[in-house]
């Protein structure tokens, strides 16, 4: 089994924390993973996008030229990426804010409003792992319990931080009966 991921968005939408912390939790569960960050040279706002491969063998390529799933957290990601998904893809993108998703029949799309629950739970600061937590449920790439773990790893000593982060991923977790 190997799953190949593109994470797309701008600058301070955590899109990069989004693919390290699903690769930290895949690790946890003793799969393979490769991990590429890409970002633009502005600091908020320019490009930013991550490839994430895990698998059950060795990798041979942290590369992902056609992903099996794009996540993309807003307008320019989706009309960017979303033509390298492979037929049979999945798309899972920021309903809240892309209104324009092109049309391809041989892809599957999944909106979220992550934007709007994120603002609802607090005021917005959450809308990638709200989207993260959706994300999951779609994919089944780990078990949610091993990406709270993993959460609480990369957060250290920052309790209240990890248990509102674990907050915003079980909403979007919950939300979404995707199967």
């Amino acid at each position: 089994m190997i799953s190949r991921m593109l994470f797309a968005g701008s600058g301070g939408q955590g899109v990069l924390t989004i693919g390290n912390i699903l690769g930290n939790a895949a690790m946890l569960e003793d799969f393979h993973v490769t991990f590429l960050p890409a970002y633009g040279a502005a600091m908020r706002g320019g490009t930013a996008n991550c490839t994430l491969c895990v698998s059950d063998e060795e990798i041979a390529s942290p590369v992902v030229s056609s992903p099996d799933f794009l996540l993309s957290m807003n307008q320019p990601s989706v009309m960017s990426f979303v033509n390298r998904l492979q037929p049979g893809g999945r798309l899972i993108y920021n309903s809240s804010i892309v209104d324009n998703v092109p049309v391809r029949g041989d892809i599957s799309f999944f909106p979220v409003p992550a934007s709007e629950l994120a603002q609802e739970f607090d005021k917005g600061r959450s809308t990638n792992m709200i989207i993260l937590g959706s994300f999951i449920k779609l994919a089944k790439i780990v078990k949610i319990e091993t990406l709270q773990e993993s959460v609480k790893m990369l957060m250290g000593k920052k309790k209240k931080v990890a248990e509102n982060i674990i907050k915003a991923l079980m909403i979007g977790y919950d939300k979404f009966p995707f199967e």
